[in-house]
């Protein structure tokens, strides 16, 4: 049996499920502004249902997002509280998760058609990896959907020397493209060789992780898939709010941690959830985990 990295789930939606505050343009870190006490419950949760693995809640809080909303004082005070809250629930909850730190899109989820370079990309990331690494064990690049996005994320997050995992998002249709509509296989190939630690397909529907999983595997290197719980995805307004996105009534723990098991079982190392995969999720995966003869570890 395998050795497992569990991820917790999606820790934006999770918030505004329990946030007195109606959905805002930074979302999550909004949360983080004015209910930190919401955040630190939700880190809590997630490391009760069993992940080994907890992501900072910065995926909204980057320069440009709290830029755009007249917020652009608040990056480091947030980032510091990001990194303050996870290390509280870890303290909490009495475990040894590792802190994963978060490497997002840059100019809104879902919008390749907002991409520019590489190089214009690269000090962008390293700025805020910069405000990250010292606290963090490793870093997620995660829903990225152009290759633009994927070299200049990987290559800022890896220069910090933390073990870094590139998580990929695909089309809900199932095919082997980005949400850019570039090739799966080319954005593979785009980063072979950067150093990464392994890679992995995240915040698309599970059947489009099924779809695509064996793509990852070629690479001869690790790999993993987390995602998400909508119905579907279409590109968000800038500055927009997250309501518009509905929840799937289907996936249910069970269901979500069947699709999970079955990426195990085709070598996935690094499993967990996207949005809308909350505690009780994560709770059933590590289950169902463990019952297979899974170990759920810290380090691989």
């Amino acid at each position: 049996m395998s050795q497992i990295l569990l991820k917790d789930g999606g820790t934006g939606q999770e918030l505004l499920k329990r946030s007195s505050m109606p959905p805002h343009p930074l979302w999550s870190a909004k949360v983080m502004m004015e209910e930190p006490e919401v955040v630190q419950r939700v880190h809590e949760d997630f490391l009760r249902a069993g992940a080994s693995v907890l992501t900072l809640n910065t995926y909204s809080a980057t320069p440009e997002r709290l830029e755009r909303e007249g917020a652009a004082e608040m990056y480091i005070p947030l980032v510091s509280r990001a990194i303050d809250l996870g290390n509280a629930a870890r303290d909490a909850v009495g475990t040894g998760a590792q802190l994963a730190g978060c490497l997002p899109p840059l100019h809104g989820s879902y919008r390749p058609d907002m991409q520019i370079s590489p190089a214009e990309l690269l000090p962008l990331y390293q700025e805020i990896v910069e405000h990250q690494a010292e606290a963090c064990d490793l870093f997620l690049c995660e829903t990225l959907s152009s290759i633009t996005e994927i070299i200049a994320a990987t290559q800022a997050a890896v220069e910090t020397g933390k073990p870094t995992w590139v998580a990929i998002s695909v089309a809900d249709d199932n095919s082997a493209n980005l949400r850019s509509g570039e090739a799966l296989i080319d954005a593979l190939e785009a980063i072979e060789g950067m150093g990464q630690a392994g890679v992995m397909l995240n915040c698309s529907k599970p059947e489009a992780v099924d779809a695509n999983l064996e793509a990852l595997a070629t690479t001869g290197t690790p790999f993993g898939a987390y995602a998400n719980g909508f119905t579907g995805i279409d590109a968000l307004t800038i500055g927009g709010t997250v309501d518009g996105l509905n929840a799937r009534l289907d996936l249910t723990p069970n269901a979500y941690a069947d699709f999970a098991l079955g990426w195990v079982h085709s070598g996935a190392k690094f499993v967990g959830g996207c949005c809308e995969v909350g505690p009780t999720h994560i709770t059933e995966l590590a289950r169902q985990l463990r019952i297979a003869g899974h170990t759920i570890t810290r380090d691989l």
